[in-house]
This record gives C-alpha cells, structure tokens and sequence, in this order.
C-alpha cells in the first residue's frame, strides 16, 4: 500500500506538512521558547502575544510555531510570502485583519523570508502593527538587524530558534510512527540516528528523508541500514560516537593543530564532519584546545573558538564546515605552549594534598567583630597603594609558600608575560 496516496485523490501532502506539529506539547527543540518557563508558552496561557520576528535556520519550526499560536490563541492566520506578496497582497490582508477586529477577533499575519520585503513593502505593516489592527509574526533566515528596518524591528521582539539537536530530531522522527499510517512500519532505531545526523538540524529535511526511505521500501518486514542506504543511492557515513573511530579522529585532529600541521587537522576535520558528528562537539574540544595549547602565547584562540562554537550553533551544518575549518586553521597556526595546563595539573595536585589547609589569616575579610578580634585581615596590604601595585606579601598558605605553578614560555605573547613574571619575582625577593 502506498502510504503518501490515497483513494480520494486528495492534494499531496509531505510528511512533514502531514504531521505538522499543532500545539506545543508536540513541537520539539526550542525548549528556551516553549518549555514550562518558556516566553512564548507564558504568552500563549495568557493571551498576551505581541508582533514578533523569529531568526533563525531552516527547518527549525518557525512556521509551526506561529500557526500554533495563532491556534491557541484563536487568531485568524494569515500567511504572506515575502517572494510572491507584493503592498497589493498586504493592503488586501489588512481590510481582512480589519473585519476581524470589528468582531473581536485578532489577525496574525505570518510573513516568511520576511527579510526579503523592500523597505516600501515592510513600511505598509507600520501602522497596523502600531495600533493593533494585525499582529506581525516575522520569519528570517537573516540577521535581522541588517535586514528589517528599525521602525519595523522596533515593534516587534526578536526570538532565536536554535538549530535542532540530533536528539530533537530523533524524537520527532520517533512521533511519525505513533500515527495511524505509520504504526506498522518498522525501521531500525540505527536508521534515524543515521538520518538525524544527515540532516543537519533541519526536521523538514529529516522528514521528507524518512518519507522517501519509507516509500522506496514498501512491503519490507523492517527497513534496515542497507535498506536506508539503497533509499539515498549514497554512502553512509556513520560512526559510533563512543567507540574508538570517534576518540581516533578527535585525537587525530587535537594533535594535528598541536603540531601546526593545518592540512591535517582540515582532513581529520573533514572526516568528522562528513561522518556526521555533532560540528558543536568538535568546536568545543576546539575551545579546550585554545586554551590547553595555546593559552597565553595568543589569547585571541580562546577569542576565535569561541565565535567558532556560537556560529555553527546558529547556522549548523553544512554551512558551519567552514566556520569551524577557520578555527582549526587558525589554531593550527598560532604559537604552542601548553604552560596553563601544566600550572593547574600543578596546583591541583597540590590542592587535592591540602584541602584542610587554611586560608591565610591576612587574606580574610573581617566581617565581623569577632572576625577582628580573630585577626582576620591583620597584616593585609592593600596593593594599589602600593609600588608597581604590587604587595610584598605572601598569598599561598604557608605550607606551599613559593611554590610556583604558571611558567610561562617564550612562545608568542608568553614571552611579555614571562619577562613580567620574572619582574614581579624579583621584586617581591628584593
């Protein structure tokens, strides 16, 4: 039986208009909006929606999420597209919204791809949203700082949708199989893991992916991996992500940018990608590198892994391959000293040995009268009134008194900081 026909030759639907999430218990992955405590559900119980512009990814429910508050609400939806509405489509949606409002009932106007209207387009909304007359729900792929004017922006509040996990993704493609039509499929759990990392956090395209895997398997018991892979005519690239392949190439890639090989740690980049891990995974272990390898000798790695992270959570994959290849390149480039990780391994040695040591008497503060009488922050020096702001006084608990854990190298800006080092050593010696 083909499940994506039917006898009454109804229009075709995709599955993932199909099964169109219609309120928020069924909509997945953008918890910070539509969890217990999110703002959109506190608007919604308490009817309180104001215009509003969702930024963010494809696939990610802007869409759903506006028609499911128009049907909680019970608003009138109207839907424009920025492609093919033109002021003509605009003015005739807002008599609409008018009727509405003389019978009491609020009009919201869904705008996708909202940051393709002209500057004349967007203005004909402005006095609408001003007095009440429609509600503007906006939807952008686009900063939309650079690509909806300010009076519009002004009106209305500025929502992220975050690029979908892999484990949203999967429950969302577990939900088909609780339909009627779907029950007795059977696939393997391994089948949505595969097709959740294909598809990049996007759930449309993760949808109509199961939808041709199911439609090109029909009368099979079970679809399997091999099934899956026949389905897409391609390679599949998986890999457990806790096994070993998956500590491999990370190992490979950390120690590659160690070794300022930059073609390298791109190739084991590359692989990971394209085996489907999660870009956010690596561009943490990015992070970490930034710091345990380089540190000090360029701060600005810290600065770069971190913009790394932050775009490929917002625009996923694929487009943040080459985000996190910028950062890998950059890291892979700049000057190697592994002093800070050394100097905590150091220190936390140390501090596992003495945890009930006491913190020197001149480095507390006298709270209270007793603490004074106590001698709490007796003998304390006030560095900025000092020379060089800097006190002759000892900060580590007697027992570890000049034990030194940072030292620094004379790689990169390291070598600024060792010769200040040894500026201070020496002048709290004197």
């Amino acid at each position: 039986m083909d499940l994506f026909s039917n006898q009454d030759l109804e229009v075709y639907q995709p599955l993932a208009e199909k099964l169109r999430p219609t309120n928020l218990d069924e909509f997945y992955g953008q918890d910070h909006l539509t969890g217990q405590n999110g703002v959109i559900r506190k608007m919604i119980e308490t009817d309180t929606i104001t215009s509003m512009i969702f930024w963010g990814p494809p696939g990610v429910g802007k869409t759903t999420l506006a028609k499911i508050i128009a049907k909680e609400t019970n608003s009138s939806f109207r839907e424009l597209s920025a492609v093919t509405s033109g002021v003509k489509e605009i003015k005739e949606l807002i008599e609409i919204a008018k009727f509405n409002q003389m019978n009491g009932q609020k009009t919201i106007v869904f705008v996708d791809e909202i940051h393709r209207f002209n500057k004349a387009q967007q203005d004909a909304f402005l006095p609408y949203v001003e007095n009440g007359t429609i509600i503007l729900i906006g939807a952008t792929t686009e900063n939309p700082s650079f690509e909806v004017n300010n009076a519009l922006l002004s009106r209305a509040k500025v929502y992220v949708l975050e690029t979908l996990s892999k484990q949203a993704l999967i429950e969302i493609l577990h939900r088909v199989f609780t339909y009627s039509d779907y029950q007795k499929i059977k696939i393997d759990d391994e089948c949505l893991e595969i097709i959740a990392y294909q598809s990049h956090g996007d759930a449309r395209v993760a949808l109509n992916t199961l939808e041709n895997v199911i439609n090109f398997n029909q009368g099979k018991a079970k679809i399997t991996k091999q099934d899956l892979q026949s389905s897409l005519n391609s390679k599949i690239f998986l890999y457990d992500k806790k096994g070993e392949e998956h500590y491999n190439l990370i190992s490979a890639l950390h120690k590659s940018m160690r070794n300022s090989d930059a073609d390298a740690a791109l190739y084991y980049l590359a692989r990971m990608l394209e085996s489907g891990e999660d870009p956010l995974y690596i561009a943490r272990r990015l992070i970490r590198f930034a710091s345990e390898d380089i540190g000090l000798a360029k701060p600005q790695a810290l600065q770069q892994a971190i913009c790394a992270y932050e775009a490929s959570n917002f625009i996923g994959m694929p487009e943040c391959n080459v985000n996190l290849a910028q950062a890998v390149v950059y890291l892979s480039m700049c000057p190697k000293s592994n002093s800070l990780y050394v100097a905590y391994e150091k220190a936390k040695k140390d501090a596992q040995e003495t945890l009930d040591e006491q913190v020197p008497y001149h480095l507390r503060n006298a709270v209270t009268n007793l603490d004074e009488q106590l001698g709490y922050g007796k003998g304390y020096i006030y560095a900025h009134d000092e020379q060089n702001k800097i006190a002759k006084m000892t900060c580590l608990p007697e027992k570890l008194k000049n034990h030194h854990y940072y030292q620094p190298t004379t790689s990169g800006n390291e070598a600024m900081i060792k010769e200040k080092m040894d500026q201070i050593h020496a002048y709290k010696n004197s």
